[in-house]
């Protein structure tokens, strides 16, 4: 392989040079047949490690071809250098850098890369190596072929030759003898398959079946062609001839007469002899033509006695021995020679060729015991076998294993005397320990040449390898390792290596011998090279159920090779569960199981801490011994509809480490076909379900004893879904509730018989509590045991402590029980009774200061001793407002018998005038009490109250309030009376007057009082009292006054700007009132919302209003913003007015907002007065600049009232990121949606970038996550679902690859903390429960689903942004790259194209305190908000510049040939200098740009077509060379690019080149005229060269734009108006004129001149003579005859001879030269002689 391009036309050639069948090359003979020819040998590749082959997948796409190298074109016309016409031709084929032998043989070595393209390249060049060295072998092969039938040929036509000297004594002539043999001798399909010219083509008769009968042999050139009978015989001896007929005549030969004068029919004896036994007259009558029979058997008889005469004796070695003149053979006896003269007969005419001349000894060489890298020598003699002496010629052997060293020869010269030998001695090279088979040719006179063959044979090893490898069985997808002894039993050691059947045979042995394992699928051998290893093993490693077999050769070091078969059968892990004690399990129609779990195992309800065991067998029904272990996973669960498969990849199995399964023993082996038992246990310790799987794990790599070895990979091969419950102890107490009946004294115990069951599942402990505080609870036993379905008797001891009926619940604990057993248990206990034998005590009227005594009978009824006391009521006493009672009890205590009694006295002491009623108690002790109701009625002086309670209405805080009080006198006696203060415990909180305040009551009299009373708490007035002391009456009267005092009462309403106004009274429900400032305000907009307050009270009050953590400064009103300096005319303005309001709410936003919490609320009255019966609206302002939900709490305080917290909400929307080339934000209207614009561009020109600087008006890091999107207008796809697996938008690097963000992704933003808005308490609760739920379920999603509307689809051909996450500061700004690709246009669009797309910038927050403050704000983020949107715009316009050309569309240049002649021309035909060699014309061409963007461009145009720059200014030219531009073949281009500007114009000269090269393109044929070139001759014969070509305006996109060129050249074309002038006979030296014209056919002029030819005879002067001899002819005018010029020939004939010759008319400028043959002849007759 010489260069790249070498192996890229081989590859190609092969499509068709092999397109119709593939020829198997011809075995080459044994002699050259070499291990090592085709391979390196054993003792290189043994020791070099092979890598183990890579598989590469196809790349999809195809490298870019790289661009090829330009070389110009020699300025010298005379030069032979051809690379510009090769390069143009096959470009990078032949420019490229050449690839030889070394570095492909390298890069094939050092294969292995990780790079899949270099991988391919060394395959393919791997591949064209192969190739081209099969090409080069079928070359080889083929020459070798056509040079053996040559030489086969060639020795067969020597050998007839020869053999026709021997046997025919007739001079040798140099003539053809005999037909060729080449066509027998070559392969006429071999050569026709490689499409060489065969024998067949040019030979048209049949191949016969049989070659013909060998006859004697007569050569062609003895016999007589038809013509040369003809013409041999004269006509005078035509009459002799004629007599000859009539004599009787005998057979005479006749040879018959054939065109062929190559083939004969017969040998001459044959002819002979066939024509003496004829009869009659012979068919043929050509006999009359020649001598009789005996006139030419004497003539050849003298003529064979002349020739004797002249012969001489030849060297005996120049025949053949056993030939008539060749010496005889020592071994053959010789025969007897033939007579002179006589033919020889059939058998004596055999060729003696076969004799042998030389005897080798020995007949064969033979090489046996042989090593690698030893000589081994052997002499091989040659003996003369003739009698006379022989020369020898020895080839040597072809192979390079044997060589031929130098004859050692008797004598000198060379020569071998008759029994003499030479010898020769042969050396014997091997690099292997294969047969080498080759031989020796020895040449000499013979025909048949000497072959000794040679040959080295060495004993081959024996290997006991089984010609079947079994390896057994073995799991799909595991290992096994079965090891084989390998022994030599041979003679001899040997080096082998095994590789696959289709690796053999194999390039190389390094690529095919590996270090590991030699891998077939699903087989491995090792080792793979080896000289005798101890051992072997086989690696089988199934992929698919079955039997499977491989086929591997093994190849020794002696070039034998043996095939082994590797057989294994794969299996399937085939585990069955075939038993599980216990009942059959099944899941409950609906219930959830495993997705892959095989089985079903489901345990009884246990309780805790007890075990439940299951017996199960597995039976392993494979062939192979498996290594387990068990896991236990939590199962899969998930609802499949019917129909419904799930995604393996979608099961995740996670260990269960919670677990009450068990399983024993967990891990060991399964032996082959075996029953193995497994006890599965449920030991439950919580109570709870409790649901696994079971899952049998093949262990990864896990080995089973010596031999065989398995080894599989760690997978699960049986799953086994287990089920259990946990139930709480069941205990029954029978009864479960002990009701003592009737009523016990205290102190009695009180016994009770029950029982208790166990119905669990398990033996339960357990222990009774006891109850000692009031009464005492017991019970026995206290504790113990109790088996399952056993009872246990109990006994209850209930002794009372206190009287009457009580409630006990005794406490047993159960051990691991969670809940305690309860005893209810119920009883009544009583004390002693006493009863008193009267049921009221009267003491009827008493006097003021009078005493007075009753008895009473105390008698006990009970059985118990009853200790009694008595005494007043407490309570009575604290009603009458005494500490003493006036009852005196004599005894006032002491004990009573059992049904025994006594007597009380009670004793009153009227103190005060009164009505008296009150009860005496008597207490028993542990009994009963009893109550004695008593009456007594004391009077004194009277006056009263008519209304002794006054309910105050309308009582309002600190506001005066009068009511009228009524004072009676209820005696006949006047009664003074006096007011006294107000009384109670809230008489300091109230002020009381009374009008009038004394005076004196009549009897029986009624008086109106009023009464004034100011109220200064809001309490309830209910212990308020106001004296009034009267003469004669110990206790003044008291007036006691109630009332419910008023506070302050304010309403307080919010009105919206779209609803009406909402109010609530204060105090009441101010929880209901909500202040909404909207769900959807834009971001910079002020929202403004009336606070309405109404006073409904008489009470003047403060108030003030606070924002609870949104609030703004206080000073953002009192920061009024300054003037602008401006004339104070130009503030007068409405727009400046106007712009100067909307900077003053800029300005007091920012101040709003200077806190950074993203939201500001803020009251425009904070603080004030609310007058009676007043009402207030106070504005409230908020804005944000920060999207999110904002909560906040309002308290309004007015007065004393408690502060009303009044909830808060506004939800912000918008996007605070905007970009510098958008217009500020505007508080009257939405912000707009920026619009990044790039203009117009060249279609499929350079990206173009726009640097976008994007500011976060914010107080929060916000980073953008962009994506660029192209519109979509379908009406099919109105939504689109999202489905996002982690965070939608995680954080990344900046290799971006996702980070692990610590914080909540944003799917965890919907749980939030409850907010204290009062908009919906259904909202808020479901806000309290799902932050519940959050707080004890993991609050990260794994996968999040978004449906939204569908706006377009992702896309980055068009439009693509830079970085793609970006992190916009707080306050601050970053930069965007926003790049737009124009699209390539087709060649149909004319016109600019539209260009749109959109950004969308997901927004997110990084900082978790950001997203949310629990009750304060939340800020949605990525799909939850809306993302920023950027609008993209451009337009792609084709690149097209307006070209002002001719009129016809093309830039024509109109040329004749004659421009090159200028006016001044040398008229000398031997010196034509007046001829420019080149004549250059220059057109300009106008260029527009009509378009809005610049082009860059470059104007390129081939030869003779060319464009020049010198016109173009500066300004037109680029600044750099910012691209490339391949030259293409042939191509004259512009050196720099140019640029037009928009709306400009430029100037190009187009030249054309008019060279005499151009005019001899048209004396090229019309194959071989070039591209662009068309002669065009007319009826007229006018005739033109008319060049074509296009002037590529190439473009910066890649795109041309094409402008014709056309340049018609005006050839001359002369013609002679006689091609043919005879002078006649002339006389001689006299001269003799003819006028021949020359016309001119073209519209060019023409400079011809007239060349003389040879002249015969040219032994005599000049005979014609031509003037003149040059000249110019002008152009043929329009529409006029062509312009012509005389010529005068003359003729002056020298001798009488015939005289020719040739004028020639040429022009200079490649006219089509014409040609006046002359002819006359010279004469010395006078007649001829011209008079004048």
């Amino acid at each position: 392989m010489e260069t790249g391009r070498g192996e890229q036309q081989s590859a190609e050639s092969e499509s068709y040079a092999f397109a119709e069948a593939t020829w198997t090359p011809t075995p080459r003979p044994t002699r050259i047949r070499s291990p090592s020819q085709s391979s390196l040998a054993y003792s290189e590749s043994f020791y070099q490690p092979g890598s183990r082959p890579r598989r590469v997948s196809p790349l999809t796409l195809r490298p870019l071809p790289e661009p090829h190298l330009v070389r110009l074109r020699p300025t010298s016309l005379r030069t032979q250098d051809i690379s510009y016409l090769l390069t143009g031709v096959f470009q990078n084929l032949y420019t490229a850098e050449v690839i030889g032998e070394e570095v492909s043989a390298s890069l094939i070595k050092a294969r292995g890369s990780e790079d899949a393209r270099h991988e391919e390249f060394v395959d393919q060049l791997q591949q064209i190596r192969e190739l081209y060295k099969q090409r080069l072998d079928e070359a080889e092969m083929l020459e070798r072929h056509i040079i053996q039938a040559c030489a086969r040929a060639l020795a067969e036509k020597e050998r007839a030759m020869h053999q026709a000297e021997v046997q025919v004594l007739e001079p040798f002539i140099k003539m053809p003898p005999v037909k060729t043999i080449f066509r027998w001798c070559v392969d006429n399909e071999l050569l026709q398959k490689h499409h060489l010219i065969c024998p067949n083509d040019y030979y048209s008769d049949t191949v016969p079946f049989c070659s013909a009968p060998k006859g004697a042999l007569v050569p062609g050139y003895s016999k007589l062609t038809f013509s040369c009978e003809k013409r041999s015989v004269p006509k005078k001896e035509l009459t002799k001839k004629l007599a000859c007929r009539k004599m009787p005549s005998q057979s005479e030969e006749e040879t018959d007469y054939t065109m062929d004068s190559l083939t004969w029919d017969s040998s001459f004896k044959g002819k002979l002899r066939s024509r003496a036994t004829k009869t009659g007259s012979p068919k043929n009558k050509n006999w009359m033509n020649h001598l009789c029979v005996p006139q030419r058997q004497l003539e050849r008889l003298l003529l064979a006695r002349m020739e004797s005469r002249n012969r001489f004796l030849k060297n005996p070695r120049f025949f053949p021995p056993n030939t008539p003149f060749g010496g005889t053979s020592l071994l053959f006896p010789p025969k007897k020679p033939a007579l002179i003269g006589e033919f020889q007969d059939g058998e004596l005419e055999e060729s003696c060729a076969d004799t042998p001349m030389f005897l080798a000894k020995p007949s064969i060489a033979f090489f046996t015991d042989y090593e690698i890298g030893q000589v081994y020598e052997m002499v091989i003699s040659l003996q003369n076998t003739t009698s006379t002496s022989r020369h020898l010629r020895v080839l040597p052997p072809s192979t390079p294993y044997f060589a031929l060293g130098l004859g050692m020869f008797p004598g000198k010269g060379g020569m071998v005397a008759p029994g003499m030998t030479c010898q020769y001695t042969v050396q014997f090279f091997p690099d292997c320990l294969g047969d080498f088979d080759d031989f020796i040719l020895v040449e000499t006179q013979s025909a048949h040449t000497l072959l000794i063959p040679l040959q080295a044979r060495r004993p081959p090893p024996v290997l006991t390898l089984s010609p079947v490898l079994d390896c057994g069985y073995c799991l799909i997808g595991g290992m096994k390792m079965t090891r084989l002894i390998c022994k030599n039993v041979g003679f001899s050691v040997g080096k082998f290596c095994i590789m696959p059947k289709k690796s053999w045979p194999p390039p190389s042995f390094r690529a095919v011998a590996t270090i590991g394992f030699v891998e077939q699928p699903p087989f491995g051998i090792l080792p793979s090279v080896f000289e005798l290893a101890p051992g072997q093993a086989v690696l089988f490693l199934p992929t698919s159920l079955g039997k499977a077999e491989q086929t591997f050769i093994i190849v020794c070091d002696n070039c034998q090779i043996k095939e082994l078969v590797t057989t294994g059968i794969g299996q399937l892990v085939a585990l069955d569960l075939i038993y599980v004690s216990g009942e059959k399990s099944q899941p409950e129609p609906g219930e959830l199981t495993d997705l892959t779990a095989q089985h079903f195992i489901r345990f009884e309800p246990e309780n805790l801490q007890s075990t439940a065991s299951k017996l199960l067998i597995i039976r392993n029904a494979t062939h192979v011994e498996l290594a387990f272990r068990w896991q236990i996973v939590k199962p899969n669960l998930r609802p499949l509809m019917p129909g419904e498969t799930y995604s393996p990849d979608s099961i995740k199995s996670h260990p269960d480490r919670e677990t009450a399964f068990s399983i024993a023993p967990d891990m060991g082996a399964l032996k082959p076909h075996t029953d193995h038992e497994f006890l599965l246990s449920f030991s439950p310790r919580e109570p709870r379900d409790f649901h696994s799987v079971l899952q049998m794990v093949l262990e990864e790599g896990y080995a089973v004893g010596h031999d065989p070895l398995y080894s599989v990979d760690d997978v699960i091969v049986l799953e086994i879904e287990v089920k259990g419950s946990v139930e709480p102890f069941q205990v029954l107490l029978e009864p479960y509730a002990l009701i003592i009946p009737g009523e016990n004294y205290v102190g009695m115990n009180v016994k009770k018989d029950f029982k208790m069951w166990n119905n669990s599942r398990s033996t339960i402990r357990y222990t009774w509590g006891k109850i000692s505080d009031c009464h005492i609870v017991e019970v026995e036993p206290c504790t113990g045991t109790i088996e399952p379905s056993e009872v246990e008797d109990f006994q209850l001891s209930f002794t009372g402590g206190v009287p009457g009926p009580t409630s006990q619940s005794l406490l047993c604990e159960i051990k691991d029980s969670p809940s305690p057993v309860v005893l209810h248990v119920e009883a009544a206990f009583k004390g002693p009774a006493l009863v008193i034998d009267v049921s009221a005590l009267q003491f009827g009227l008493l006097r003021l200061g009078q005493r007075a005594t009753n008895s009473i009978q105390i008698r006990n009824v009970s059985q118990l001793p009853a200790t009694w006391s008595m005494e007043e009521s407490r309570v009575c006493l604290q009603e009458r407002q005494e500490s003493v009672s006036p009852f005196v009890i004599e005894p006032s205590s002491g004990q009573v018998q059992p049904l025994g009694e006594c007597r009380v006295n009670v004793t009153l002491e009227a103190r005060h005038c009164q009505c008296l009623q009150t009860v005496l108690k008597l207490e028993v002790v542990n009994g009963t009490c009893s109550h004695l109701p008593v009456y007594a009625e004391v009077q004194e002086p009277y006056v009263y109250l008519q209304s002794s309670q006054v309910e105050v209405t309308n009582l309002y805080l600190g506001v005066p309030t009068k009511t009228p009080v009524a004072l009676i006198n209820g005696t006949l006696l006047p009664t003074q009376f006096h007011w006294g203060k107000l009384l109670g415990l809230q008489a300091s909180f109230c002020t009381a007057r009374v009008s009038p305040r004394r005076g004196t009551l009549g009897p029986h009299e009624e008086r109106q009082f009023s009464l004034e009373l100011t109220a200064h708490t809001q309490d309830e007035l209910m212990d308020l009292a106001l004296p009034c002391n009267v003469l004669g009456m110990k206790e003044p009267l008291v007036l006691g006054i109630s009332g419910k005092p008023r506070g302050l009462q304010v309403a307080i309403a919010i009105s919206t700007e779209d609803s009406d106004s909402s109010a609530e009274l204060w105090p009441g429900h101010p929880e209901r009132l909500h202040l909404d400032f909207g769900s959807a305000v834009p971001l910079r907009t002020r929202v403004n919302r009336q606070l309405i307050l109404t006073n409904c009270s008489p009470i003047q009050t403060p108030f003030t209003l606070t924002f609870e953590y949104f609030g703004s400064p206080a000073n953002s009103l009192r920061q009024k913003p300054s003037l602008p300096d401006v004339p104070p005319a130009l503030l007068k303005m409405a727009r400046m007015r106007e712009l100067l309001a909307k900077r003053e709410q800029l300005e007091f936003m920012e101040s709003m907002l200077s806190h950074g919490k993203g939201a500001a609320f803020f009251p425009h009255l904070s603080q004030g007065v609310l007058g009676a019966h007043q009402q207030l609206g106070i504005d409230l302002t908020a804005c944000a600049n920060m999207w999110g939900e904002y909560w906040d709490s309002l308290i309004c305080t007015v007065g004393d009232l408690p502060p009303a917290v009044i909830p808060v909400h506004m939800a912000v929307v918008g996007c605070p990121i905007s970009s510098h080339r958008t217009a500020h934000y505007t508080t009257d209207q939405i912000q707009k949606e920026p619009v990044v614009r790039f203009g117009t561009q060249v279609s499929g020109g350079d990206t173009v970038t726009r640097i976008l600087r994007l500011s976060n008006s914010s107080p929060c890091d916000i980073r953008l996550d962009w994506e660029t999107y192209a519109p979509e207008a379908r009406e099919d796809r109105l939504l689109e679902l999202l489905v996002s697996y982690g965070p939608p938008f995680p954080l990344r690097d900046q290799a971006r690859n996702g980070l692990l963000c610590p914080e909540t992704p944003e799917s965890s933003s919907s749980f939030w903390s409850p907010s204290p808005s009062d908009v919906s308490k259904s909202s808020r609760e479901a806000a309290q429960s799902a932050e519940g739920g959050s707080s004890a379920s993991a609050s990260q999603e794994i996968i999040s689903v978004t449906l939204q509307g569908c706006e377009g689809v992702p896309s980055d051909q068009l439009f693509s942004i830079s970085p793609k996450q970006v992190v916009v500061p707080a306050g601050g700004s970053s930069t965007i790259c926003i790049s737009f690709t124009p699209v390539v246009l087709g060649p149909d669009v004319l016109h600019k194209v539209e260009c749109t797309g959109f950004a969308l910038g997901s927004m997110s927050l990084d900082d978790k305190v950001e997203r949310e403050l629990p009750g304060r704000r939340r800020r949605l983020q990525g799909s939850a908000v809306g993302p920023a949107r950027l609008h993209l715009h451009g337009y792609v316009r084709p690149a097209q510049l307006s070209v002002e050309v001719d009129s016809g569309g093309s830039v024509v240049f109109w040329h004749q040939a004659s421009d090159l002649i200028p006016e001044q021309r040398c008229m000398s035909p031997a010196a034509p200098c007046g001829v420019l060699s080149e004549l250059v014309t220059t057109r300009h061409l106008k260029l527009t740009n009509t378009t809005e963007i610049p082009h860059y461009f470059r104007l390129l145009v081939s030869r003779p077509f060319s464009v020049s720059q010198d016109g173009v200014s500066r300004s037109h030219r680029a600044p750099g060379p910012s691209w490339k531009q391949e030259c293409k073949e042939g191509t004259a281009a512009a050196g720099k690019q140019l640029v037009l500007y928009p709306q400009e114009n430029m100037l190009v000269n187009v030249s054309f080149s008019l060279s005499l090269e151009l005019l001899s393109y048209q004396k090229l044929p019309a194959d071989q005229m070039l591209s662009g070139v068309d002669i065009q001759q007319s009826a007229s014969g006018e005739k033109k060269m008319v060049f074509t070509q296009n002037l590529l305006l190439e473009y910066s996109n890649q795109t041309t734009q094409v402008v014709p060129l056309r340049a018609v050249v005006a050839v001359p074309e002369l013609q002679l108006s006689t091609s043919w002038v005879d002078f006649g006979t002339c006389f001689v030296n006299q001269g003799h004129i003819r006028e021949v014209y020359l016309m001119n056919l073209s519209g060019s002029r023409s400079y011809w001149a007239v060349l003389t030819g040879q002249q015969e005879p040219d032994k005599d002067p000049v005979a014609f003579r031509v003037t003149p001899s040059s000249g110019l002819l002008e152009a043929r005018p329009v529409n006029a005859p062509p312009t012509s010029v005389p010529l005068q020939v003359s003729f002056t004939a020298r001798s009488c001879e015939l005289y020719e010759s040739t004028l020639v008319v040429e022009g200079v400028l490649g006219e089509k030269s014409g040609t006046l043959r002359l002819r006359g002849r010279g004469s010395y007759d006078e007649r001829y002689a011209s008079p004048y």
